[in-house]
C-alpha cells in the first residue's frame, strides 16, 4: 500500500473521555492488524545493528499471513529500504501498510496505543504517557506515536490521567509492563509500576489509584501484582518477560531451574504468587512452568532472554529461540496451549541485544 507523511504538530482535537465502560481485549483474541516500526536506532544493538533488520523481515513475513501488518518507517529513505528487504523474502507487500512516523526507538508495544473497546464494541485508542522507560533522555517522538496512529485511523483517542496533589497528571505506562486475560484480570509487577526510587514512571501516585484507572480504562477488576522482572531487565520488571496469560484462566509462568542463578529465587515467588492467586471471579487460576534459556551474554552483559516474550497473532503463536535446548520444551509447552495456531520459532540471539524481543516490538490492534 503507499505510503503516508503526517504533521508532527501536537493536537488534542480527537482526545475525549470515554463514555463508556471500557475493556482491553485479550491478545489471543482476533485482530485486524498488528503495529511494529522497523528498525533505524542502532545504538540499541551496537555491534548487530545489521543483523536486525533480517529478524524484522522473518517476523512481518509470518505475521502478514494473518492479518494485516502496520508498518512504521522515520521516512521515505526508510521505507524504501524496508520493501526491498521484504521482497527479497518474498513477503506479501499487499498486506502490509506503511506509515512515515519519526520515532526515537522500534518498541511499539511499549511506546505505541493500547487499543480497547467499549461497551458497544467501538474502537478508542489510549494515550499513556511514554517516557522511555524513565530512563532515557531521547522518547518526544515515541510520545507522539499514539495520537499520530489515532489521527490516521480515525479513531477517538484518550489520554488517562489521575491527581496528585489535586493536579491532573497524566500517566505512564508501556504496554509491555501490563497482560489481561480480556475478562477482568490483569498481570504487573510493583517493581515497574510502584517503585519510587528507581525508573519511577509516577510518582507520588498509589496503587490504590492505578487500579482505579485500569478498571475504568481496561475493564480490570482485579490486579495480580509480581514482585519482580528478571535479571538483565532495561525495563525495570516488564511482565511480558516472566509471566502471561494464554486464556481466560490460564496463565504461563517462567522458571529457573539452577538455583545458583540470580533468576531463581526471583521467579520462584512469582511462581508461588501466581499458584495462590484466581481470577477476577475467585476461580483458582491455571498455572503454566514455561522454562527459561541458559543465561545469554554479549559483552559481558547478561540480556533479558525469556520464551515468555511471545506474540500471539492470528493463526500463529511468535516465539523467541535462543539456540538452546530448551528451546524445543517452550516450544511444545506453547504448542500444548494452542492447538488451534501455528507455533513459529524466531531466532532471537542478535535481537535481544535491543533488550527486548518479540512480543515487546509488537501491538496488537483488535479486529
Amino acid at each position: 500500500m503507499s505510503a503516508s507523511t503526517h504533521d508532527q504538530t501536537h493536537s488534542t482535537l480527537n482526545v475525549q473521555a470515554p463514555s463508556t465502560a471500557l475493556r482491553m481485549p485479550a491478545e489471543w483474541e482476533a485482530h485486524s492488524a498488528t503495529w511494529l516500526a522497523w528498525p533505524h536506532n542502532r545504538s540499541d544493538w551496537p555491534g548487530k545493528f545489521d543483523a536486525i533488520p533480517f529478524v524484522y523481515v522473518e517476523i512481518v513475513r509470518h505475521l502478514a499471513r494473518g492479518e494485516r501488518v502496520e508498518l512504521i518507517v522515520n521516512n521515505a529513505d526508510a521505507e524504501e529500504k524496508a520493501r526491498k528487504l521484504l521482497v527479497k523474502a518474498n513477503v506479501p507487500l499487499h498486506n502490509i501498510r506503511f506509515h512515515q512516523f519519526p520515532t526515537n526507538r522500534g518498541w511499539t508495544r511499549d511506546s505505541g496505543p493500547i487499543f480497547v473497546k467499549d461497551a458497544e464494541g467501538k474502537d478508542l485508542i489510549l494515550n499513556w504517557r511514554f517516557n522511555a522507560w524513565a530512563k532515557y533522555d531521547d522518547w518526544e517522538l515515541d510520545d507522539r506515536l499514539p495520537e499520530l496512529i489515532a489521527t490516521d485511523l480515525g479513531i477517538p483517542q484518550h489520554e488517562p490521567t489521575t491527581h496528585v496533589d489535586g493536579e491532573p497528571r497524566r500517566l505512564v505506562l508501556e504496554g509491555g509492563s501490563i497482560d489481561v486475560n480480556g475478562r477482568g484480570t490483569m498481570l504487573t509487577t510493583a517493581e515497574c509500576l510502584l517503585d519510587c526510587d528507581t525508573q519511577a514512571r509516577n510518582p507520588g501516585v498509589s496503587r490504590e489509584q492505578l487500579e482505579s484507572v485500569f478498571e475504568s480504562m481496561l475493564g480490570v477488576r482485579k490486579v495480580i501484582w509480581l514482585e519482580r522482572g528478571i535479571v538483565g531487565d532495561d525495563t525495570h520488571g516488564h511482565v511480558d518477560d516472566i509471566a502471561r496469560f494464554v486464556a481466560p484462566d490460564t496463565v504461563v509462568t517462567a522458571v529457573e531451574r539452577d538455583p545458583a542463578d540470580p533468576n531463581y529465587g526471583i521467579l520462584q515467588a512469582n511462581l508461588e504468587k501466581l499458584r495462590s492467586e484466581t481470577d477476577q471471579d475467585g476461580r483458582p487460576l491455571r498455572v503454566i512452568e514455561l522454562p527459561m534459556p541458559a543465561p545469554v551474554i554479549f559483552r559481558k552483559q547478561r540480556v533479558p532472554a525469556s520464551y515468555a516474550n511471545f506474540y500471539i497473532g492470528n493463526g500463529r503463536v511468535l516465539v523467541p529461540t535462543f539456540n538452546d535446548p530448551n528451546d524445543r520444551t517452550a516450544l511444545n509447552t506453547l504448542a500444548d496451549l494452542f492447538p488451534g495456531r501455528d507455533i513459529v520459532p524466531i531466532y532471537c540471539g542478535d535481537l535481544i541485544w535491543g533488550l527486548g524481543a518479540i512480543h515487546c516490538m509488537t501491538q496488537q490492534q483488535p479486529a
